[in-house]
């Protein structure tokens, strides 16, 4: 399957689960383009087949632009994806699986390399970890010869036996699942007692407010201070489901934007971009990435000051949540009034140890199915043990981008294997692990 055919599978996914396919299509570009940015001419093939929708007179820089914004999913789930997966729609699992689709056909754009064998392989787990769902292995690619499958999940027969009677739809995840969720992750222990802080704050304030009572007016948005990769995505994500949960939020989606995303290049454009993207967070979070960036400037002023007034008139019903490094955002929030009177709760974000880092690893490299022995963690540590750290370490990030690379390393070596076996094609090797360079890894 092209990406061509694969971006009509997943329109047509999403039309069967009542959601917008032109939406679902702009999330299979990025997630595709991000797919295949280490390889050679990649541009070139996606413009040609993403030509059948908008993609008419695309250019490098479109494709660029579409794999910067598609890096998001490699490690989580689209916004679509986790809206049905936060909904319980049973459309959740065909969602997923035509995403991974498109992910496998973004890794044969282009010049394929190991690089984006690994991307194909982690962005198709990530999507399918949302709502698990048989997925096609991926293909012997070109210039990749004898390319072994790789073990996302067995392919569905060729004939898709007639539907049964349908099910009645499962039911949404409950706070208390939400919570257990936010409670396995690795680290973070400081802000998983704040949002259990606050969830259980929420719930009282509703409860109050179905008895009658009096209750205060709480400011639901919050600051999510931290450096790259230490999981304030990952959360955000959880407090969408949770306020979902609680009846806070109708929707529960998380839509996830930077400053390229609500300005535009002229005066007056921005005030419509921005209203645009909130609209779509409307029912749900909007989490706003380096929100500092819109400082400085006019239009990032037209942007700041049609968020507040969106806010304000959402403010039933959306949530906001800015992110970036503490003390550009301490300097951001202070030097605007209508955000500091709505922004109230802040939580910090720790940097991950070692150890940490190596539990991540782990709990990746096994949601993608593959097994990492001790060997494999010594050489992780051995290589984390020789990363300067700083503001601009990618943490979590850093890690994935390794298991990435490993996954690519693992795929070319057995590659001469005619008929690698289950464990050859789970195994990864310490010697399959290199460190990533650090401006990859900054791009990333």
């Amino acid at each position: 399957m092209n990406l061509t055919e694969a971006l009509e599978a997943l329109e047509a996914a999403a039309t069967a689960a009542g959601v917008d396919p032109a939406e679902a299509r702009a999330e299979g570009e990025r997630l595709a383009a991000t797919v295949a940015e280490p390889a050679k001419g990649a541009y070139v093939d996606w413009a040609e087949q993403t030509a059948g929708g908008a993609g008419n007179g695309r250019t490098a820089e479109d494709f660029m632009a579409a794999a910067s914004k598609g890096r998001r999913y490699r490690s989580a789930p689209t916004p679509t994806m986790s809206a049905l997966a936060l909904s319980g729609s049973a459309h959740a699992a065909a969602y997923a699986k035509a995403l991974a689709d498109v992910a496998v056909a973004g890794s044969g754009l282009g010049e394929p390399n190991a690089r984006t064998v690994g991307n194909a392989a982690t962005a198709a787990s990530a999507q399918l970890g949302q709502a698990p769902a048989p997925a096609p292995n991926l293909p012997n690619l070109p210039n990749l010869p004898n390319l072994p499958n790789l073990p996302v999940q067995a392919a569905p027969p060729a004939e898709t036996p007639p539907e049964p009677a349908k099910e009645p739809e499962p039911e949404p995840k409950t706070v208390e699942e939400l919570l257990a969720e936010l409670d396995a992750l690795v680290g973070l222990e400081a802000v998983k007692a704040e949002i259990h802080r606050q969830a259980a704050v929420l719930r009282v304030e509703g409860l109050r407010a179905e008895a009658g009572l009096k209750a205060p007016t709480i400011t639901r948005h919050m600051i999510f201070n931290g450096n790259p990769g230490t999981g304030k995505t990952t959360v955000a994500r959880l407090v969408a489901g949770i306020y979902r949960a609680l009846g806070l939020l109708s929707k529960g989606q998380l839509i996830e934007v930077d400053r390229s995303e609500l300005v535009a290049g002229y005066l007056g454009q921005t005030a419509m971009k921005t209203a645009e993207v909130v609209k779509s967070a409307e029912g749900g979070v909007l989490f706003i990435d380096e929100a500092y960036s819109l400082s400085g400037d006019q239009y990032g002023t037209e942007a700041i000051d049609t968020l507040v007034k969106e806010m304000e008139d959402k403010r039933d019903d959306l949530v906001v949540i800015v992110a970036g490094y503490p003390l550009p955002m301490a300097v951001f929030i202070a030097q605007n009034p209508g955000l500091e009177s709505r922004f109230r709760t802040t939580i910090d974000f720790a940097d991950y140890t070692d150890d940490e880092l190596a539990d991540i690893f782990e709990v990746m490299a096994s949601a993608a199915e593959y097994d990492v022995a001790e060997p494999v963690v010594a050489r992780l540590r051995e290589i984390l043990g020789t990363v300067t750290r700083g503001p601009t370490f990618g943490n979590a990030r850093y890690v994935r981008n390794l298991l990435e690379a490993a996954i690519g390393a693992h795929a070319w070596r057995l590659r001469d294997i005619e008929s690698p076996t289950v464990e050859q094609l789970r195994t990864i090797r310490a010697e399959d692990l290199a460190p990533v360079d650090v401006e990859e890894e900054e791009a990333s």
